[in-house]
């Protein structure tokens, strides 16, 4: 997930000095862990009232508005260059208005739950996509083990011993879909964008931005205005794009200044559990056996796939 393994940003090496944050890094990162698990609640909310497009057009005015404060707070400027602008059109594409309306349209016909551990299977997508297209990302016995073992666990999730029964595959498929994107995206971007001279929030504001205008364009044509004003779903989307794309992507960049990408992309891991636990707890969403069990083969599988040797893993 760019430099650090979460589905949401452009990232660019620092060289500012680390300076102390006001909360301790372990509070932030419990606070990035409940803000990415609620977000399939929110969708999952939003998608009530509104058409998917709706709520990923919306989730990403409120997420650029945050960057956007952030931005002038900081008095950060929008890239200039041209080409910039080329690849983080294709990065908004790929690592926010397609995965964030895939997963809209995914919540229509599967549970909350369902749809944040498909998320959860990124690093897994990561790793084969890395296999080909990075080369020096080489694959070692642990790393093909650990994607065998966690789309062993997608199987388990998704019940394969008994058909499929009561699956949604169309749903399931689009959230799958979803987790796949970011990947595709992180390599363009590792690819492209690796090494700008420019800020993180520079890069992020802008791929906000241009992902903010395609959704702009495309909702008008697939969708019709609402007959009237849902609160509860609005503020959901208002939550949904304010905390979980826009402060989430704060708190992130903090995280990786402070404790390195090693540690902040374990982020990752405790995400789909937040969604399990709220889709439950909040929604009423039921809970067979084997999708807890099977979350947790996904993430033992996706934690193989992200391990280094000793030597590698200096944060």
């Amino acid at each position: 997930m760019s430099t650090v393994s979460t589905p949401r940003t452009v990232t660019a090496p620092t060289t500012a000095p680390r300076r102390r944050a006001a909360l301790d890094w372990r509070i932030r990162f419990g606070v990035l862990s409940l803000i990415w698990g609620f977000s399939f609640l929110f969708i999952k909310v939003g998608t009530e009232a509104y058409a998917p497009f709706q709520v990923t057009l919306g989730r990403l005015v409120f997420g650029t508005a945050v960057l956007a404060v952030a931005m002038a707070v900081k008095r950060e400027r929008l890239p200039r260059s041209a080409r910039t602008w080329g690849h983080l059109a294709v990065a908004g594409f790929l690592l926010n208005a397609l995965p964030f309306s895939l997963f809209a349209y995914a919540e229509l016909t599967i549970p909350s739950t369902l749809a944040g551990i498909c998320n959860a299977t990124s690093p897994l997508w990561g790793m084969a996509l890395s296999l080909v297209a990075l080369s020096e990302d080489r694959p070692t016995r642990r790393r093909v083990t650990g994607l065998g073992i966690g789309f062993l666990g997608v199987l388990t999730v998704l019940g394969a011993w008994q058909g499929f029964h009561g699956l949604d595959l169309t749903g399931t498929a689009l959230a799958l879909l979803a987790s796949l994107s970011y990947p595709v995206g992180w390599i363009y971007v590792r690819r492209t964008l690796a090494g700008s001279a420019h800020s993180h929030l520079s890069l992020t504001g802008g791929q906000l931005l241009l992902a903010t205008l395609q959704l702009a364009v495309v909702t008008p044509v697939f969708t019709t205005l609402p007959t009237h004003v849902a609160v509860l779903p609005l503020l959901a989307i208002a939550a949904l794009g304010a905390l979980g794309t826009g402060v989430a992507m704060l708190v992130q960049y903090g995280l990786v200044a402070e404790v390195g990408p090693t540690t902040a992309q374990m982020v990752t891991y405790f995400v789909p559990v937040v969604a399990i636990a709220a889709g439950v707890a909040v929604l009423g969403e039921s809970l067979t056996w084997s999708t807890p069990v099977g979350a947790l083969i996904v993430l033992a599988g996706a934690a193989l796939t992200q391990s280094r040797p000793k030597a590698e893993t200096g944060n």
